[in-house]
């Protein structure tokens, strides 16, 4: 029996489903805050509060390894209601709130090591949603993208340093914008103001570059680019898009490369 602990995330639906099709078992804790996926057979509603009960369902049902996938928010530590469970584990939970969601994540991982799962990648079952190196569009890197791929891995290698954001926007040789907490879409449209104030629409041009963090726990924590995301660098211009191979999570993958095409832009791995 597999365990699933998923927040808010497209990406959980595509796990149950492939588990479905392999005529595996499963039990699903679901910790999303519209409960999302309450329409699925053996699972159990629950808020980051509950995690005693969340653990004792998953020793219940003999669960030994268990995928973590999607966005947990940092909960409101007044008014949520912590089992007994929870209160033990309540330090490093705060612990891991104070330096973000993604840390809340490690937090509660390490908590279900120490209670004897096994954690496995949430790519475990759906391998196909990862990129190999390669560029997978009709559309191929010029001379001019080819050196903002270069700034831009070194501007990623910067930030992986300082230990902030996944991503960047590299236009010319210029970093446009610095992906921060706020995540991708903001970043973008921050971009959308710049190059509008400037002008800049004229030629498609810029990169988004999408990497994981540095000792980013890529099991459960792996970038992730939509159809959403496609479409915003489309329409603000930029000129394609650049992640790590294997390291990236592209949903709609056929849609995300047929959008690109339609845009005259591109999509690689490297």
């Amino acid at each position: 029996m597999i365990g699933l602990v998923l927040g808010d995330t497209q990406l959980g639906s595509l796990i149950i489903n492939k588990i479905k099709l392999l005529n595996k078992k499963c039990i699903i804790i679901d910790i999303s805050k519209k409960k999302i996926f309450k329409k699925n057979k053996n699972v159990f509603p629950l808020s980051i509060g509950q995690l005693g009960k969340a653990i004792l369902i998953l020793k219940k049902y003999e669960c030994k390894k268990i995928i973590f996938a999607g966005k947990v928010s940092t909960p409101n530590f007044t008014n949520t209601k912590f089992d007994f469970k929870a209160l033990y584990y309540l330090p490093r939970i705060i612990k891991g709130a104070k330096k973000g969601d993604a840390s809340i994540i490690k937090a509660v991982i390490n908590i279900f090591k120490k209670e004897g799962f096994k954690i496995i990648s949430s790519t475990f079952f759906n391998p196909e949603l990862l990129l190999k190196r390669g560029n997978y569009t009709k559309i191929k890197p010029d001379f001019f993208s080819k050196k903002d791929m270069l700034k831009g891995k070194s501007i990623i290698i910067g930030l992986n340093n300082r230990k902030i954001g996944q991503g960047a926007v590299i236009r010319d040789g210029n970093v446009i914008a610095i992906e921060g907490i706020d995540g991708t879409d903001d970043m973008l449209n921050r971009v959308d103001v710049l190059l509008n104030r400037f002008s800049h629409r004229n030629k498609r041009k810029g990169i988004l570059f999408k990497f994981p963090k540095r000792n980013q726990d890529l099991r459960v924590d792996l970038p992730t680019v939509g159809i959403k995301t496609v479409k915003k660098c489309a329409k603000i211009g930029l000129k394609g898009i650049v992640l790590k191979a294997n390291q990236n999570i592209v949903l709609d993958r056929p849609k995300c490369i047929s959008l690109a095409n339609k845009n005259r832009m591109f999509i690689c791995a490297i």
